[in-house]
């Protein structure tokens, strides 16, 4: 399937800084991955076993305002992502959307250009994941006051992937 959404990963420089200090102030520790599966947003694919990650803290909505001189206020949090612990090349050209699982839920979350939120919609990804959160997105860009679309993990609330007014 041809998704109209690009679904971005951390940027590079950003990565560069959350390996030395992530956005909660620590420092990360990389351990080798001895099981694989763990969903990385660097390259926004599931780790393999052997693989070196680290776990680290990254607000995405405060890296945004950042630079784009918003103020998300209250709104801006962070929580733990997995990435390489080194520069992995980010993803695969024409990946579709990451981590999308037939049978699973998540979560679109909604912004308006201040970074506040607008609404938001549990999506239940059923046997077509990827159309399911390509409706989701076309919805939530329908309206004019949405500047971009974090999804999330239901269970862990964890942040997946931005996508950004095309």
């Amino acid at each position: 399937m041809t998704t109209r959404y690009r679904a971005r990963p951390i940027e590079e420089a950003v990565l560069e800084e959350l390996r030395v200090r992530d956005d909660a102030g620590r420092a990360p520790v990389p351990y080798t991955d001895g099981e694989g599966g763990a969903p990385l947003r660097c390259c926004l694919r599931t780790s393999t076993a052997g693989e070196r990650i680290a776990l680290v803290s990254y607000a995405p909505l405060r890296r945004w305002a950042a630079s784009t001189g918003a103020d998300p206020g209250a709104y801006d949090e962070q929580g733990p992502v997995f990435v390489h612990a080194e520069a992995c090349g980010g993803p695969a050209e024409g990946g579709g959307y990451p981590f999308a699982r037939a049978g699973v839920q998540r979560t679109a979350r909604r912004y308006d250009a201040r970074g506040h939120i607008l609404g938001g919609r549990v999506l239940d990804l059923g046997e077509d994941p990827e159309g399911v959160i390509d409706g989701a997105l076309a919805e939530a860009f329908a309206d004019p006051g949405v500047a971009l679309v974090h999804l999330r993990f239901v269970e862990y609330g964890c942040f997946q992937f931005e996508v950004r007014r095309p």
